[in-house]
């Protein structure tokens, strides 16, 4: 079971990994933008709802992933001894945020190759969202960000190991809702300054802090891994 520290750490690896998402869904959240209804971007905030309901789907999709592993892995410590499986999952987490740490700051580039693995399901489920467009309504957009919560991403892959040690399908999906709560500031932001945001992480500093942070995060679950 997660403690409130867990979910804590959830929340700011969410916001610190932020950088990688402003990288990483950029060209998604412009196209998406320019896509909207040519009367919603004449208003100043008009399309403001619409980006909160991508990120709503969006999130709604990473807590039910969230709910898949963790329900998984209660399945699993329930078929095997209790206590050492319990701590190989949590050991396995701690070094996947390490190599999610590494990734952000740019040191090591591995968990692309986790990325394409997801690629195959991407490529069924992609096409719904093209079934999508264009967005007309809030509602519409919501369902958008449903679809999008599902790319191939190394940052969510991440969190979701860490929710495979949750030690249910309810704190799994409470530690999935928690990380996606904490991309939102980020992914809000880059709705109205795309192109400002997307020239800021281009540089290295802002990767290697958040890169840096993030492997800090590991270091501590390494640590209560194992000494639990």
């Amino acid at each position: 079971m997660l403690s409130d520290i867990g979910f804590l750490s959830a929340l700011l690896v969410g916001f610190f990994g932020g950088v990688h998402c402003v990288g990483m869904c950029g060209g998604i959240v412009g196209a998406l933008t320019f896509g909207l209804p040519e009367q919603v971007r004449a208003r100043p905030a008009g399309a403001w709802p619409f980006h909160i309901a991508y990120n709503l789907g969006r999130i709604a999709s990473y807590t039910l992933a969230g709910a898949l592993a963790g329900g998984l892995g209660a399945g699993l410590l329930q078929l095997t001894e209790l206590r050492q499986a319990q701590q190989v999952l949590q050991i396995f987490a701690a070094l996947f945020m390490a190599a999610l740490g590494l990734y952000l700051g740019g040191w090591w580039s591995g968990l692309l190759y986790v990325e394409r693995l997801g690629g195959s399901v991407w490529r069924r489920i992609e096409p719904l969202g093209r079934g999508l467009l264009p967005v007309a309504t809030p509602l519409h957009a919501f369902a958008l960000g449903l679809v999008w919560g599902w790319l191939p991403c190394g940052l969510v892959y991440s969190v979701l190991i860490w929710a495979l040690t949750a030690g249910s399908a309810l704190h799994g999906a409470q530690l999935m809702f928690t990380f996606g709560l904490g991309t939102l500031p980020n992914l809000l932001l880059m709705g109205a300054l795309a192109a400002k945001l997307g020239s800021f992480v281009r540089q290295p500093w802002p990767r290697r802090v958040a890169g840096g942070l993030v492997l800090v995060f590991a270091a501590v679950l390494l640590t209560r891994a194992l000494s639990g």
